[in-house]
Parts: structure tokens; C-alpha cells; sequence
């Protein structure tokens, strides 16, 4: 058994680094349920960067989590692009109507300035309170919202971008948009970083094979995304990578990317992606999200049970949810995941 108790941030580091830390860690991907608590609109607290970290730390403070994962849903990027985002009342932010009708136009678009474009700057805002606030007792994973396949399809439109990559017409043009969303999610990984995010994150669900085919997988977002990788990583920066859906088709190609952090959804095989990733990556997730919202306290204990069983071993393993946690995900099961990294994840 580990001789000393660890802090959340050795803990979350010895993970990623792939060694053994006192304890299995765990992060929340709770942002909704976090900001459904305060009582207010999810619209008003999404939208204003302190109310977002002060619903965040008043989460961490209830909870205790290691890692907390900091954003505003999945529109940021693309309405800090131009795209037509609603802001809900009971749910994450939805980006509406593309900002280019054809593959031609991006080169009228503009890598936007975080520190002054809406809403990455109110993020930035809240990594800042959350750093000064809590920065050396929690881990802080501020996320660079959606990657270069997701914000492709925000500035696109999804069905648009789907059938320019079924055709294989503009192999030239579809890569150009998508180093263009490269390039938006890396400036502003390097923001949230400079504000006092210790990691960052990407989300690809659009990527994954429950939409996209591995061959096209290969040929389009897995370049861009390998690409942010090698990048941030020569910035000594840790970039995790979250494709929603069964990614066991392309598990290869996701631990390709060199992303430290695979963010998996409860959809993918833990035995076989753990037998993949072993020795290789550190892997998130992947409790069901559903289960946490509708079943019982005991039902996620003997979730998180099993699946500390299977990915405990050689570490490279943080406990959380596959994705993010609904707005009325219950109390008592968010502590039952919490909780039961205490009860089974300590290392012998």
C-alpha cells in the first residue's frame, strides 16, 4: 500500500504519468448538474463566468472530486466562430445555423482571440477564479471544447460535412476546415492553460464510428486531432481526447493520437480497451451516464466496482462518468461514484 495519502493533484498526475498513486482518482464531468443547483437558469450561469466557477467550486466543495472539468457545454468554439448558438434553461448551450454554406468559405474565417471573443473569455474567466481559488487543492481540466471534427460540423453543418466526406470530392477543402478547427481549439487550449487549467480537453463525438467509419476516421479527424496532440505536447501541455459512442473500432487509432487522457463512454468494452491502452495512456470514464441519472446509489457503487476491478490494474486509470452528467443526475448517485473510488480504488 502506498505509504502517504496523496493530494487530488499528485493523485490525477501519477495516473496520467501512467504510475500508481495512493488511490484511484476521480473527476466529474458535472457542469449541468453544477449549475442546475444553483437554482438559476442554466442560461444565465453558462453565460457569466463567475457564476459558473462559483457553481463549480460549490460542487467540488460538496463532492470532493480530484478532477474537475470545466466548460459551458459544446458550443463555445463554434459560437466564438460566428455560428447561431440557444442558450437553454435546463440544458447545455445547442450551436443552430452553420456560418458557411460552402468548403470554399473558410478561408473567410478567423481563429478568434480568446481573451476577447464570447464566450471563451467568460470560461477563461472562471478557470482564473477557480485556479486562484482552488488550483493547488483539485485538479483543474479546462476544456478547449469541441475538436477539429465537431467544430467542422458546427461551422458546416453536420449533414453538409458528412456528405462532403462521403464523396471524397474536396479531400483539399475538408482538411482545410478542419486544420482551421485545429487551429481554434489549440489557441484556446493555450488560454485556458495560461489562465491555470492544468489539463485540457477536447470533445469528438461526432468522430467516432457510431457516425463516422474508421476509414474515415483515419483519413480525416484522426490527422488534425494527432496533430493537436504533438503541438500542445511540445508546450508540455496534456490534452485529453473524448470520442462519444463504442470507439473499440478505431481503439487503435484513438491511443494513436498520443492524447495522455482517453475520455470513454460506457459504450466501449472496458476489458478490451483496457487491454489496449494498457501501458500506453491513461484512461476516463466510463461509468454509464444514464444509470447515474436513473438508477440507485448502490447500483453505481457496484458500477464503479466492477469497473475498478478491470482498469485498476497498472494504474493509468480516473474515475468519472463515459460523458457528461445529466442536470438532474441525483446527489446521492454522484457521491456513490465519488465515494466508491474510497472503497475499492486503493492501490496494494
Amino acid at each position: 500500500m502506498t505509504a502517504f495519502e496523496m493530494t487530488s493533484i499528485e493523485r490525477v498526475q501519477a495516473a496520467i504519468d501512467l504510475q500508481q498513486p495512493d488511490r484511484v482518482p476521480v473527476d466529474l464531468h458535472n457542469f449541468q448538474p453544477a449549475a442546475y443547483a444553483t437554482g438559476m437558469p442554466l442560461s444565465e450561469v453558462f453565460q457569466d463566468g463567475e457564476l459558473l466557477a462559483q457553481a463549480m467550486l460549490d460542487a467540488w466543495r460538496e463532492f470532493g472530486h480530484d478532477m474537475i472539468l470545466l466548460e459551458n457545454g459544446t458550443a463555445c468554439n463554434a459560437q466564438a466562430c460566428g455560428v447561431e448558438v440557444a442558450y437553454r434553461d435546463d440544458a447545455a448551450p445547442a450551436a443552430h445555423k452553420p456560418v458557411i454554406q460552402n468548403l470554399t468559405d473558410v478561408s473567410d474565417l478567423e481563429v478568434p482571440d480568446p481573451y476577447t471573443t464570447f464566450p471563451m473569455n467568460e470560461i477563461l474567466k472562471a478557470t482564473k477564479i477557480l485556479s486562484k481559488e482552488i488550483g493547488d487543492q483539485v485538479w483543474i481540466c479546462a476544456r478547449a471544447d469541441q475538436g477539429p471534427m465537431d467544430l467542422s460540423a458546427q461551422l458546416r453543418g453536420m449533414s453538409e460535412l458528412m456528405l462532403d466526406i462521403a464523396l471524397e470530392e474536396q479531400d483539399d477543402m475538408i482538411h482545410a476546415l478542419l486544420d482551421f478547427s485545429r487551429r481554434v481549439a489549440t489557441r484556446y487550449a493555450y488560454a485556458l492553460i495560461e489562465c491555470g487549467g492544468r489539463s485540457t480537453s477536447i470533445g469528438e463525438p461526432i468522430a467516432g464510428p457510431d457516425l463516422l467509419s474508421p476509414k474515415h476516421y483515419k483519413k480525416y479527424p484522426w490527422i488534425h486531432e494527432k496533430r493537436m496532440v504533438d503541438e500542445l505536447k511540445e508546450k508540455h501541455i496534456i490534452l485529453h481526447n473524448h470520442i462519444c459512442g463504442n470507439t473499440i473500432p478505431i481503439v487503435e487509432e484513438f491511443i494513436g493520437t498520443g492524447a495522455q487522457v482517453l475520455e470513454v463512454d460506457h459504450k466501449s468494452d472496458p476489458v478490451k480497451i483496457k487491454a489496449a491502452a494498457r501501458h500506453k495512456t491513461c484512461l476516463l470514464g466510463n461509468i454509464d451516464t444514464g444509470l447515474l441519472m436513473d438508477g440507485k446509489p448502490d447500483d453505481v457503487d457496484d458500477a464503479c466496482k466492477h469497473l475498478i476491478e478491470v482498469w485498476k490494474p497498472d494504474s493509468g486509470f480516473i474515475l468519472g462518468p463515459g460523458c457528461a452528467l445529466g442536470t438532474t443526475t441525483p446527489a446521492d448517485n454522484i457521491h456513490a461514484l465519488v465515494e466508491s473510488a474510497k472503497k475499492y480504488g486503493v492501490y496494494s
